[in-house]
């Protein structure tokens, strides 16, 4: 099962430093297969970002509600 796991995350990131190679190509004027590639490795990291923030104000509004009893910077609740 490790082996597996291992497998997988090797596979992804192959496919972030392809697609990251394939980007930089692209800008430099590389052929219409890279371009392609790129734009979909560019817009697969909009959505990424786009679902973090949404993920993020989410936490937020949830912890936001919480009554804390002390400074949550310094640790002590």
């Amino acid at each position: 099962m490790e082996n597996v796991v291992g497998l997988v995350l090797l596979g992804v990131l192959s496919l972030a430093v392809g697609g990251c190679a394939c980007v930089v190509w692209a800008e430099r004027g590389g052929p219409r297969w890279a371009r392609r590639v790129a734009t979909v490795t560019l817009a697969v990291g909009e959505l990424v970002r786009r679902s973090e923030k949404r993920r993020r104000r989410r936490v937020a509004r949830t912890t936001s509600g919480d009554d804390f009893n002390g400074d949550v910077s310094s640790g002590t609740y």
